[in-house]
């Protein structure tokens, strides 16, 4: 595991335990890079609010009025999508990868509309409630292509994290062999025993090392709401971005509009446009987990006191834990 609690501009505590390869024995290094998940979907958000910054769509517009082949109501908007109140299904994810050598050949296209196809019923009616969905990011990432005209990857690359000064080796869609952690699940549980129901083990899991059973490289089959890598150095550098006072990507008002807590049916959801949000005793905070099959990471930031932290765990993650309550109120 590796833990940093940082303010905009510099690191005051961090920590790094634990292996990156339990059967080789090797250990947690800086430039280990880890599945990040659902935290990608917080830069998916970041990318759409430029977008409107710019013009180039508003988020009451209607998905509808950019993607044609649309599959849902056309009354579903741009807004509801980032808040997670458009009613879209949120089937279970954990099928939703390939392996790295399956990559060059892999149509994300095809296999979501084998999705949408197969999840066709809203759950609720749009804007009314909140309920988290994975297929809501995937449309957003088409929507950022189809507004953009460039490929999902490199209009985040270019816009978001060369911005930034972020390396593709620290945050990126990329998965190096020669540094990616390897996840693990551990082997004498029932979620281990369960996950034969969920995904497919001997394809995507090796033998057991010391009671954990290591997953082999694995891509994301949607990139837009869960397909980056990231090293502790990338998501710190991310966060304080988010942290400046002068932002390298959104200005101020847009930047308050990525951080408002949102309604639904009248009542706050507890989420921002793609940020949960609460209070850590009185520090309010804004946050995203990410976690699957091998890694758990989660991502915090203070604003108003411009401080945040990270955890990385590469061990499997299936809920939203808010690890971080249990630490940063010793370093707040």
């Amino acid at each position: 595991m590796q833990y940093a609690f940082f303010d905009d501009s510099n690191v005051h505590h961090q920590f790094r335990y634990g292996y990156c390869n339990v059967g080789r024995e090797l250990a947690i290094g800086a430039d280990a890079s880890y599945h990040i998940f659902s935290i990608t979907k917080t830069v998916t958000a970041l990318a759409v609010l430029q977008l409107v910054e710019q013009g180039r769509l508003k988020v009451n517009d209607a998905v509808s009025d950019y993607l044609n082949d649309f599959p849902y109501p056309s009354a579903i908007t741009v807004d509801q999508l980032l808040s997670h109140t458009s009613g879209i299904p949120n089937p279970i994810p954990l099928r939703w990868t390939h392996l790295v050598e399956e990559h060059a050949t892999f149509d994300a296209d095809h296999f979501f509309d084998s999705i949408f196809a197969a999840n066709p019923k809203l759950a609720f009616n749009p804007g009314t409630r909140f309920k988290y969905s994975n297929l809501g990011y995937v449309f957003l990432g088409r929507l950022i292509e189809r507004v953009s005209g460039v490929p999902f990857e490199s209009y985040i690359r270019d816009n978001i994290l060369a911005r930034a000064g972020i390396d593709a080796s620290d945050l990126g869609f990329e998965l190096d062999p020669s540094t990616v952690a390897v996840g693990y699940h551990k082997r004498w549980t029932i979620s281990n025993a369960l996950l034969g129901l969920l995904m497919d083990k001997r394809k995507f899991m090796g033998p057991p090392e010391d009671g954990w059973r290591p997953f082999r490289n694995f891509y994301i089959n949607g990139v837009a709401y869960g397909g980056l890598f990231g090293t502790m150095r990338g998501l710190i550098a991310y966060a304080q971005g988010l942290l400046k006072t002068d932002s390298r990507w959104l200005n101020d008002s847009y930047k308050k509009e990525l951080f408002t807590e949102r309604q639904a049916g009248g009542k706050l959801t507890g989420m921002s446009y793609s940020w949960f949000t609460d209070t850590l005793g009185s520090n309010r905070y804004f946050a995203h987990a990410g976690g699957g099959g091998g890694f758990y990471v989660e991502v915090r930031l203070y604003p108003e006191r411009r401080l945040g932290s990270v955890i990385m765990f590469n061990r499997s993650g299936m809920r939203d834990e808010r690890f971080l309550d249990r630490v940063d109120r010793f370093l707040l």
